[in-house]
């Protein structure tokens, strides 16, 4: 199968790229990414010169080069992660959200549509399967848990976007017979997340002895999910996931912000020895607008029809997460000073042909 992974150089499509060339030894892997300021191409340097795997620089609301990608590569199916995904940013931007999230959703399912149904007939083996969030559900009591069947309730920009973006995944399978899935995580956390996310950024601040932001009492409860266990269950869904179904995908581990970023200072205190790396860097700020009280994940579904559950506990998974930060501080500075956005942009600007002609010789090699 020749599969398209879209938002291929952000945090789970970089770790899901590497993942699925290991685990299918055939077929190749068509990464398609606009490298905004959280995509990054050294996210994927371990798989840039591996020849089952094809990099286009683009934009999903491109429908002319979203529909090229398509022809040209002959695609199999789809692994939908490219959509902003900050909340903050969304506070901040509402519009980017709706574009990018919604827009280029339709984009994608417009061409999968055009390419894989001949006549009446839709071509066997296709599947596009779009990587959500449980944010879309809204918030839940002290009680409780999303399931599949929970209505859907968003309550910021982004979240708002998202499941705009399911709906129009349930549109084209309902009208049009388009064979579709839809995941639904809890919150991921690994190696290659932007730091402006609770965790990497934490590491940051304390590695650095600035202020860790807290937003309000820090008691809002999260289900945390190692992004390498959320990898499996996505290939999973791809391959063996009832065609039309939705699937929860969750960590089982509920912790409080607060408590996250205890952790998160325990954890380098010890591997650093810098003993003022402490509570007192904590600083609790104002609240974010609409900020959800709790998400908690039911994966009851996707752990009866599919086998699938997390095999990394919050334990060992946060000390893979804090080691990989440590060891790759040099990543991490240069995402954040945009030298990574810069170079890119100087080497490889511009578009179509001329944009991935230096990573199809690459690959070519």
């Amino acid at each position: 199968m020749n599969i398209l992974v879209t938002g291929c150089a952000g945090f789970i499509g970089s770790n899901f790229v590497p993942f699925f060339l290991r685990h299918h030894r055939d077929g190749k892997v068509i990464g398609l990414d606009k490298l905004t300021y959280s995509g990054n191409l050294e996210n994927l340097k371990g798989v840039l010169e591996n020849p089952r795997f094809v990099f286009v620089k683009g934009d999903i609301c491109d429908p002319v080069l979203v529909e090229e990608v398509f022809r040209q590569h002959d695609i199999d199916g789809v692994i939908h992660f490219a959509a902003e995904s900050h909340v903050d940013r969304s506070i901040h931007d509402p519009q980017v959200f709706l574009r990018t999230n919604v827009l280029g959703t339709q984009v994608l399912l417009e061409a999968a549509k055009k390419n894989w149904k001949k006549g009446d007939q839709w071509l066997s083996g296709k599947k596009f399967v779009q990587v959500s969030t449980d944010e879309v559900y809204g918030s839940l009591g002290k009680e409780g848990y999303f399931s599949e069947r929970t209505p859907l309730d968003p309550h910021s920009p982004y979240s708002a976007s998202k499941a705009s973006a399911v709906f129009f995944m349930k549109a084209y399978h309902d009208t049009f017979g388009l064979p579709v899935n839809i995941t639904r995580c809890s919150n991921n956390f690994g190696p290659y997340q932007f730091p402006e996310k609770l965790i990497p950024l934490m590491i940051r601040n304390a590695l650095s002895h600035e202020p860790l932001p807290v937003y309000g009492d820090g008691k809002q409860v999260r289900d945390w999910l190692y992004v390498a266990d959320h990898c499996q269950a996505i290939d999973l869904v791809f391959h063996q996931g009832r065609v039309g179904q939705v699937y929860n995908i969750g960590g089982n581990n509920e912790r409080e912000n607060l408590d996250i970023v205890q952790v998160i200072l325990e954890l380098v205190r010890r591997k650093t020895g810098d003993q003022e790396v402490g509570n007192q860097l904590i600083r609790h700020v104002e609240d974010r607008l609409g900020h959800d009280r709790r998400y908690a994940i039911d994966s009851s579904k996707i752990r009866d029809e599919l086998g699938w559950e997390p095999s990394t506990s919050f334990e060992v998974g946060m000390e893979k997460t804090v080691q990989w930060y440590l060891e790759h501080s040099e990543w991490m500075e240069k995402v954040i000073s945009g030298e990574y956005v810069r170079f890119y942009a100087l080497n490889y600007g511009g578009k179509g042909e001329e944009l991935n002609q230096p990573f199809r010789e690459m690959n070519n090699k």
